[in-house]
């Protein structure tokens, strides 16, 4: 939906678009300061005809792109409507081919050199800043840029000749927009298929499911997880439920974009949803502050100090992570359990630019892992590893989880460490671009519900056709709520 913002940048646009035209002709009219009326009338009817035409083609113009335009939406699986406003069509435009950054660039851009535009015809001098005609021509080569960019996409999308572009261009875009749109032949390429852009009703049906709230382990019911994108609201994450009982390792999946980072941000506090989130009882979002010491996230990029040592690095982390209330003798003393946890006592001494790659690792995650939280997440923590120092790494996590704690990785390699695994979360985009739980349960339900015990080719699954993938991740969501309603996971 557009916002009521938007509407009125819309409308006060067209009446300065009939203002300009009411200018345009004035000027003719008093050009060379005639001011007789008879002097006047002649000049009238001496115009340019290119000058009065120019107005009525502009809007005869207008309506033909906007019935070409309204045809190849209809193919793109998006409301017609859209054709008929200005501006607003030409990023709805670019989201049918997938384009919606360069969608908001060039709209950005639009707005920014009509606002100066219109600033010059009330103060004719600003022209003369330099910074203002360096904002003109920088936003003016944008917008040109961008707005190519689309057409040229658009070609790609019906397969057309990128040629087509120079009409769009030259504003004559309604010739292949007319003639595209009302060609049966011409249809939108696949991997821009009409379930891309459909609206999030016509993607897979909620659930219904809702998981319960306990008092030991994770439960998570996440309703919804949005974002605006400049005018756009966008849904993240939709209809995720479950519960992780304590002493799991539970594997994280999905393609890019599926949401997984967006989904351990939501569950750990760091960015909140629509959702009601609790680790052992208490409740995530209400009571953050008593939480937030049992709750450990470690990032994919490394955040440690070359040019300390792994010693000071820990109680450096120590002195971070732990309550107030923790004595020094007891942050000794945990530093020393974290060291030999992660097998780094033996370089507590050494400069951490000197350790190896999998010992670095290892401090990274041991600098969360102080706190002695009870849900630890970690993002792609086998990243740039070889096989050997994953399933060592991994290991080490399988060791820390069966004392009662919660840990999820995400990884993108799962099969070479699959064994420390107990169960598994899958992620997908659903046909509207969000986020949704296409499967959460143990690794051996998983291989009889995907038809495969190989995690990676689950993502190929799920993942999309133009990612390579085999684009069922509607089909499998729509199964996981059936079998979860029937009681049968």
């Amino acid at each position: 939906m557009v916002t009521q913002e938007i509407l009125h940048m819309l409308i006060i646009k067209r009446i300065f678009d009939f203002v300009q035209i009411f200018f345009l002709l004035y000027e003719q009219l008093n050009h060379d300061k005639i001011k007789e009326s008879s002097e006047r009338n002649f000049l009238l009817m001496n115009l340019s005809l290119l000058d009065l035409i120019e107005p009525i083609y502009t809007v005869i113009s207008y309506f033909l792109l906007a019935y070409g335009m309204s045809m190849l939406f209809a193919k793109c699986g998006m409301n017609r409507k859209w054709a008929y406003v200005p501006v607003i069509r030409i990023f709805k435009l670019a989201h049918c081919i997938r384009m919606e950054d360069s969608g908001y660039v060039w709209m950005f851009s639009y707005i920014v050199v009509r606002g100066i535009y219109i600033l010059m015809q009330i103060k004719p001098d600003i022209i003369n800043s330099i910074l203002v005609s360096g904002i003109i021509l920088a936003m003016a080569v944008t917008m040109v840029v961008y707005e190519v960019r689309i057409y040229i996409g658009v070609c790609d999308l019906f397969k057309k000749s990128k040629l087509w572009a120079i009409l769009w261009i030259i504003s004559f875009g309604w010739v292949p927009a007319i003639i595209w749109g009302r060609d049966p032949s011409t249809q939108p390429h696949y991997f821009h298929s009409v379930a891309e852009v459909q609206e999030p009703d016509a993607a897979a049906p909620i659930s219904g499911y809702t998981a319960e709230a306990t008092n030991v382990g994770l439960s998570v019911n996440l309703e919804s997880r949005t974002a605006r994108e400049l005018f756009k609201k966008k849904t993240l994450l939709r209809d995720i439920h479950m519960n992780i009982k304590p002493g799991r390792m539970v594997l994280l999946l999905g393609g890019s974009g599926a949401g997984k980072t967006t989904l351990v941000n939501a569950i750990i506090g760091y960015e909140k949803a629509d959702a009601s989130i609790l680790l052992n009882g208490g409740d995530v979002y209400k009571d953050y502050d008593k939480i937030k010491y049992d709750v450990a996230m470690v990032p994919q990029q490394d955040l440690i100090r070359y040019d300390d040592t792994v010693l000071r690095t820990l109680r450096d982390a120590a002195t971070l992570r732990l309550p107030e209330s923790v004595s020094r003798q007891e942050l000794v003393k945990r530093v020393d359990e974290v060291l030999d946890i992660f097998g780094l006592a033996t370089v507590r001494n050494s400069e951490v630019e000197k350790l190896s790659g999998g010992q670095k690792k290892r401090l990274s995650i041991a600098m969360e892992f102080i706190s002695d939280p009870a849900l630890f997440v970690l993002d792609e923590p086998d990243s740039g590893l070889d096989g050997v120092l994953a399933k060592d790494l991994m290991r080490r996590l399988w060791e820390i989880s069966r004392k009662g704690k919660t840990i999820i990785v995400i990884t993108h390699s799962p099969d070479r460490v699959i064994e420390y695994f107990d169960d598994v979360i899958v992620l997908a985009k659903d046909a509207a671009g969000t986020g949704r739980l296409v499967f959460y349960g143990p690794l051996e339900v998983a291989g009889t519900f995907f038809g495969t015990t190989d995690m990676e080719h689950v993502v190929k699954m799920v993942n999309r056709i133009d990612e390579g993938g085999e684009g069922r991740a509607d089909e499998l969501i729509e199964k996981y709520a059936e079998v979860r309603s029937n009681g049968t996971l």
